[in-house]
């Protein structure tokens, strides 16, 4: 890993419900909810979550004009630091 990558690995890996959320991700496309119900995160917290793993480049959300039923998937730097997780 590079120093920029494991500076975000470093960021991802403080917070339990971003570690949660990058797992679940991990699936595949899924959708706040879903992510929500794999990583046993409310969905009042997915949001924040998810936010903060667009921001730094982790996750990104593949429907961005849709209100509803967006879908997010992990980046090619999401997949590098999910493999790295425990």
């Amino acid at each position: 890993m590079d120093d920029n990558t494991l500076k975000t690995f470093a960021y991802i890996n403080i917070s339990s419900y971003r570690v949660k959320a990058i797992k679940a991700m991990q699936e595949g496309n899924e959708t706040p909810t879903q992510i929500a119900n794999n990583s046993d995160i409310r969905l009042s917290h997915i949001s924040k979550v998810l936010k903060e793993l667009k921001e730094c480049g982790v996750a990104e959300c593949i429907n961005e004009q849709e209100r509803r039923n967006r879908i997010y998937q992990l980046t090619d730097l999401g997949n590098e630091i999910a493999d790295n997780l425990e």
